[in-house]
């Protein structure tokens, strides 16, 4: 779920880091990958802004269970957002793989400073009007269709800056649903949503441009996915 704190080719289990395209007997093609991953639980502090929230006790076990993930041994480059949530997940990760994270400021959460922190009802039913209305800017919140460019933007810098293996963007569940819809090919709207309290992640294929898989738990096990039979 969007959160203040399809049919895809066919997939079946088997390899979840770099995946293999088996060509022919002789050869195999390994795909890099990128995961964008959303922040788990937040500690809530309605007196600070929302941006400047960290994670909770909770969040930081989660993000410490990721890193059982088998995917995440495959990672090379951490790229989170420059809200605190997000550099403190990146940080979990970088610190197990021994890598720097590199800060992408405008990878933020879609922009709510006009309203900051909401009571969670409240919260919840403008978010609604946030994703059914993408051209228009409800209770002063940054646009859908600004957010959805934005975070499309930044990510498509990292992907062309010539990096090599996987990538882990950590991010928020709201450009993080926005850049879902997009690389999917579908409109905006709130039905890839993901599931509440965030700490979820999904992966892309950098090569063939194509999402794997959408939202999972990032402390769940990974699914095992080959395409073709």
């Amino acid at each position: 779920m969007f959160s203040q704190s399809g049919h895809w080719p066919r997939l079946r289990a088997v390899r979840p880091r770099a995946i293999e395209l088996r060509l022919h007997w002789w050869e195999t093609a390994v795909l890099s990958i990128a995961y964008y991953i959303t922040h788990p639980q937040v500690q809530i502090d309605a007196d600070i802004p929302v941006s400047e929230w960290g994670l909770s006790e909770l969040g930081r076990a989660r993000a410490n269970a990721m890193l059982d993930q088998p995917w995440v041994g495959s990672i090379r480059c951490i790229v989170p957002s420059g809200e605190r949530k997000a550099i403190e997940t990146a940080e979990v990760l970088a610190g197990r793989l021994n890598l720097t994270v590199e800060v992408r400021e405008r990878m933020h959460e879609n922009d709510r400073s006009a309203t900051d922190f909401l009571p969670p009802p409240e919260f919840e039913a403008v978010a609604d009007q946030f994703f059914a209305n993408p051209h228009v800017s409800v209770r002063g919140w940054e646009r859908a269709i600004d957010a959805r460019r934005r975070i499309v933007s930044e990510v498509e810098a990292v992907l062309g800056s010539g990096e090599t293996g996987d990538i882990a963007f950590v991010g928020h569940g709201g450009v993080g649903t926005l850049l879902l819809l997009h690389l999917s090919g579908q409109e905006i709207s709130r039905k890839a949503d993901q599931p509440a309290g965030g700490g979820n992640y999904f992966a892309y294929d950098i090569g063939a441009r194509h999402l794997i898989h959408g939202w999972l738990p990032i402390d769940s096990p990974a699914p095992r996915l080959e395409f073709g039979e």
